[in-house]
């Protein structure tokens, strides 16, 4: 069936179906990674969004099991691809994507000049967009588009209830704002206890009985704008009150920064993909990282207590903030990877030197 992208300033793509035949809504991004959909599609920080992949050539090696997955589901709104491969080739491969697509219930449409589109959401910037697959006889309206950025999305990414991981001496509290499942393979790995807990989760509080003592806190990555998680930046703020080592990701970097009083802005067309190079500004070391997302730190927001700690190389934007003397230190990128290179895993370690 024939199906067509309508972004919110009226442009229309036209292309095909291989997914679910639905109706959908989100904010258009792109990721420019040339490999690692099945983590993609998986990554809660895509919560609310249709996602474009820019390498032409997308399925060829099918989809693995669901332990190779970053959560238990596809968390897109819509996929967007130039050429779909309906016959995989991989050891791995247990379906094709285009059938994973439709278990899950996902629009997705092939045969769309996806280089003409990135094109366009750099120049103008990412915006809401539509997937339709029926003829409307209605003009095109932009309050029709679900807006990711409107809302707390945190409730729809994030665990229900404790869940412990792990057996390690070191128990470390994940705050789970859509955290990736391999955050927690990388610190299990490490010998650590992971306890996770949901995004509005109060350690220090009374019902915190469940989560058991703890030596430090990593706030995972999300999706959606960070000034929309008032509950977790107020908990954040206790927990930087109360001198406990604290470790932020993606989101979580810009959480910890709005919890220690300074500001995050909305990027024209954010970082996704798997080749951004950072540089490390107290050791000049420049890292090749997988990033996902939309909003940054305002690093001249941040108290004169604060450092920046990383640096993108493509747009000087800051990807990494630490405290000049107490434990609290974040990242705009991710150290665990899945998909993309596994340089900055060291980072993991040089957390877990504050965490007693």
């Amino acid at each position: 069936m024939q199906g067509k992208l309508v972004l919110s300033d009226g442009t229309v793509f036209l292309g095909e179906s291989f997914g679910k035949e639905v109706t959908t809504s989100g904010e258009v991004v792109f990721n420019t990674g040339m490999a690692g959909y099945p983590e993609s599609l998986t990554d809660p920080s895509y919560f609310g969004q249709i996602l474009v992949l820019t390498y032409p050539l997308q399925g060829n090696y099918g989809v693995p099991e669901s332990k190779f997955w970053e959560s238990g589901k596809i968390q897109v709104k819509g996929l967007i691809v130039q050429n779909y491969i309906d016959h995989p080739s991989h050891f791995e491969s247990r379906k094709t994507l285009g059938d994973w697509l439709k278990e899950q219930g996902i629009p997705t449409i092939q045969g769309i000049d996806t280089r003409e589109l990135t094109r366009k959401l750099r120049e103008y910037g990412v915006m809401l967009g539509r997937i339709e697959f029926k003829v409307q006889s209605s003009k095109f309206k932009v309050k029709e588009i679900y807006d990711p950025n409107l809302e707390n999305i945190l409730p729809y990414v994030s665990c229900k209830k404790v869940e412990v991981y792990g057996k390690g001496k070191k128990n470390v509290i994940l705050i789970d704002c859509g955290a990736k499942e391999n955050i927690i393979r990388s610190l299990v790995k490490r010998g650590v206890r992971v306890t996770r807990v949901p995004w509005d989760f109060d350690p220090l509080g009374p019902a915190a009985g469940g989560a058991g003592g703890f030596d430090g806190i990593l706030i995972s990555n999300g999706p959606g704008d960070p000034k929309q998680a008032k509950s977790t930046i107020k908990i954040v703020k206790q927990l930087l009150e109360a001198n406990i080592p604290t470790f932020g990701i993606c989101l979580g970097s810009q959480i910890l920064a709005l919890a220690a009083g300074g500001e995050t802005y909305k990027l024209k067309f954010g970082h996704r993909g798997q080749n951004q190079p950072v540089m490390d500004q107290f050791n000049k070391k420049a890292v090749i990282t997988s990033q996902n997302h939309g909003f940054a730190v305002d690093m001249k927001s941040m108290g004169k207590d604060w450092k920046e700690w990383f640096v993108n190389l493509n747009d000087g934007t800051n990807e990494g903030i630490r405290h000049k003397s107490k434990p609290f230190l974040a990242v705009q990128f991710h150290p665990e990877a899945n998909p993309g290179p596994v340089e900055g895993g060291y980072l993991f370690d040089e957390f877990l030197k504050y965490v007693k």
